[in-house]
C-alpha cells in the first residue's frame, strides 16, 4: 500500500519494486529550464525576428503539453500527498488558464504583451518548483517514476495550442485534452508549425 495517497495507478509487484522511466519530478524540473531557455530567446530583442517567430511557436506549444501534463497528474498529486498545499494548488490551476489565456491572445513577438507572458511563465516555474521540493520528500522514487511515465503520455496526447476554455482538473481533463490534442496536431501538420525543440535546431539553427 502506498504511504502517499496519490492518483490511481497500475499496481507494482511490491512496495520495493522500481519500474523504468523518470521520475515526474525530473521531468517537470527538465521542462521548466527548457521554459526559460525559450523565454530568454523569445524575448532577447538582438535575435532576428523570424527566429524569435519560430522560438514563439515552440514556446506555446511547449507550454501547452507541459502544463496539460501537470494538470492531470503533478497537481493533483500535489492536492492528495501535501493537504496544506492545497490552495496553492488551486491558485496553480487559475494561473495556468490564466497563463494560456495570455499566450493564446498574442500576436508575436513584438507584441507588448510578451513581458507579460514571459513574466507568467517564469513566475509559473519557480511556484510549481515550491510544490515539488515537498513532493519529493513524501513520494517514494517508484510513485514518482510511475506518475512520471504517466505524464510523459500525458504530454504525448496533449493539445499544442492553449485552450483556457478546456477543464482543468481530472478526470474530464484527461478526457477531453488528448481529444483536442488530435485536432491542434493535424492543424500543425497542415501548416508546417514548429511545435518541438527539434525545429528549432534543424530548421532554423541557434
Amino acid at each position: 500500500m502506498s504511504a502517499v495517497p496519490l492518483p490511481p495507478l497500475p499496481p507494482a509487484a511490491d512496495d520495493a519494486y522500481r519500474p523504468g522511466g523518470r521520475s515526474m519530478a525530473d521531468l517537470a524540473d527538465a521542462e521548466h529550464r527548457q521554459l526559460l531557455d525559450l523565454v530568454d530567446q523569445v524575448t532577447d530583442e538582438s535575435l532576428a525576428v523570424q527566429r524569435r517567430r519560430d522560438v514563439l511557436q515552440v514556446l506555446t506549444a511547449v507550454v501547452s503539453r507541459h502544463l496539460s501534463a501537470e494538470e492531470q497528474y503533478l497537481l493533483p498529486a500535489a492536492r492528495a500527498a501535501l493537504p496544506a498545499a492545497a490552495d496553492r494548488v488551486d491558485r496553480e490551476v487559475t494561473a495556468d488558464v490564466a497563463l494560456l489565456t495570455a499566450l493564446k491572445a498574442l500576436g508575436g513577438p513584438d507584441d507588448p504583451t510578451l513581458a507579460d507572458v514571459a513574466a507568467r511563465i517564469r513566475r509559473h516555474v519557480q511556484a510549481v518548483a515550491e510544490l515539488i521540493t515537498p513532493l519529493r520528500e513524501v513520494a517514494t522514487d517508484a510513485e514518482l517514476i510511475r506518475l512520471g511515465n504517466r505524464w510523459a503520455i500525458a504530454e504525448e496526447a496533449a493539445p499544442t495550442r492553449p485552450h483556457p476554455g478546456t477543464p482543468a482538473t481530472p478526470p474530464w481533463n484527461r478526457i477531453v485534452e488528448p481529444a483536442v490534442g488530435v485536432v491542434d496536431k493535424l492543424r500543425d501538420a497542415v501548416t508546417g508549425r514548429r511545435t518541438q525543440l527539434s525545429d528549432l535546431t534543424r530548421r532554423s539553427g541557434r
